[in-house]
């Protein structure tokens, strides 16, 4: 074996058998050996311990003696009368009599007696009410049932109908427009800005125009009038936007501008603020206002799409043609817009709107397709300030009829023919020459030749750049009149 198990679970030494004889008890203590339990405290000794001449008395109750006192006969239980409400708690659950017996009604006769007969207020609410009560309720009944009858009348009576009154529910105006809103500038600016009639005969037309003066003077477009100026039995007459009618008489035309200066006799009307088309940009906002269709005082918004854009036309019944420097705006134009404002941001008259560009139709009324043009007021108000003085404009020109180099090029205008004795003649222009420039302005096309030379007065001395036979040279030019 392993001395170390051994050690381990062996028996000690000096054991022999299963059993360890070395400790046994000695027969001579009493206690086996074992120690004597310690003495009862005295205060339990005397809580719980014999009263003192009582050793002789046995606490506990011989079996089977229930220390009942001896009776001659056994008690019944409790739950042995059926009048009684007690049961054995031992028993299982029955069905059985009432725990209180009912009270007999029945009389001495074996006939039960009737019971109190019900009153129709404790049929009613299960309980006695005071007269007064029922006559309230009374009362209160039979207002509820006319009213019924009121209602049931009015629905059967009007059942039939289709037709009556509505009543609306009206909101107090939640709608903000902070100033310098799209809807707080038309509000200022379509008082100053009219419809415009012709009758001539049995036909017509319709324009727009805007108040420049308070004396009544009314700038728009030669062509909304031209029919009235060929015809002394036309009659022209603005429509104000409160509806006043005014007859109107033509000032002066430009017809190579495309403007015309109108008056009415009016007392004190609404003028537009005017502003200057020099301080706008390409993107700035702007509104159109107008009669387009005969639709007065439409109010359009978009932007300034591009600046000093040449533009021509053919002239109104072999007038001249109509050429200037645009203003191009994606602002809805459309027939009828003719002569009407253009505004800036801040309600500021910036062009008059005179033509679009469009897709072909067969009665020459094509609508907007975003390609608006309008003339700038810078020069609006310098022509309209020539028309109310004289009745007449006159404008710088170069003295050479000219056409595009190529269509849709800006390769410069070409000059066709030279009058004789003219500027371009003196300064020894000559026909087929190119020109790319006048004074600071570069020359595309034969459109912006024309507003080119119009930007100077007459008798102003500009350098003009010519190309001939492939060699650039320039000139010095005296415009004259037209």
């Amino acid at each position: 074996m392993d001395p170390a198990q051994a050690a381990t679970f062996g028996r000690p030494r000096g054991v022999e058998g299963a059993f360890d004889r070395l400790h046994t008890p000695d027969p001579a203590r009493g206690n086996g050996g074992l120690p004597s339990a310690p003495p009862t405290p005295e205060s339990l000794a005397e809580a719980f311990g014999r009263p003192p001449g009582a050793n002789d008395i046995v606490l506990q109750r011989p079996d089977g003696d229930t220390g009942a006192p001896a009776a001659a006969e056994p008690e019944e239980p409790l739950w042995s009368s059926e009048g009684d409400p007690w049961r054995d708690p031992g028993a299982g659950a029955v069905l059985g009599g009432p725990a209180v017996p009912a009270e007999d009604d029945r009389d001495k006769d074996g006939e039960r007696q009737p019971g109190p007969l019900l009153s129709l207020p404790e049929v009613l609410f299960g309980r006695r009410v005071k007269p007064t009560a029922l006559a309230l309720l009374g009362v209160v009944a039979l207002l509820v049932g006319a009213a019924g009858g009121l209602v049931g009348w009015a629905v059967a009576s009007a059942g039939d109908s289709l037709t009556g009154e509505l009543n609306i529910a009206e909101a107090e105006a939640g709608k903000e427009r902070p100033a310098g809103s799209i809807a707080d500038i038309a509000n200022r600016v379509a008082p100053a800005v009219v419809s415009i009639e012709v009758k001539s005969g049995q036909s017509g037309g319709v324009g727009s125009g805007v108040v420049i003066d308070r004396q009544g003077y009314i700038v728009t477009n030669n062509h909304v009038v031209a029919q009235a100026a060929r015809d002394e039995q036309a009659e022209i007459t603005a429509v104000f936007i409160d509806g006043t009618r005014s007859r109107a008489q033509i000032v002066g035309t430009d017809p190579k501008t495309d403007l015309a200066v109108i008056k009415v006799n009016v007392s004190n009307p609404v003028v537009i603020e005017v502003g200057k088309s020099a301080d706008l940009a390409p993107g700035d906002s702007v509104i159109a206002v107008g009669s387009p269709f005969g639709l007065e005082n439409t109010v359009t918004e978009g932007i300034v799409s591009a600046l000093n854009r040449p533009v021509t036309a053919p002239g109104e019944n072999g007038d001249p043609a109509v050429t200037y420097d645009a203003i191009q705006t994606d602002a809805a134009i459309n027939p009828g817009n003719s002569g009407g404002a253009l505004v800036d941001s801040r309600g500021a008259l910036v062009g008059i709107n005179s033509m679009i560009r469009t897709v072909g139709s067969n009665d020459g009324e094509g609508g907007s397709i975003g390609l608006g043009f309008a003339i700038p007021v810078d020069q609006v108000i310098k022509i309209s300030e020539a028309l109310i003085r004289t009745g007449e404009v006159k404008h710088a020109e170069l003295g050479v009829n000219a056409s595009s180099v190529a269509a849709n090029t800006s390769e410069g205008a070409q000059v066709q023919n030279v009058v004789g004795g003219g500027p371009a003649a003196k300064a020894g222009i000559a026909e087929g020459d190119v020109i790319t420039k006048v004074g600071d302005r570069q020359v595309r096309n034969a459109a912006e030749l024309t507003v080119a030379v119009r930007e100077h007065d007459i008798g102003d001395v500009v350098p003009v750049r010519l190309v001939r036979d492939g060699r650039p040279f320039t000139v010095d030019v005296t415009l004259g009149s037209d």
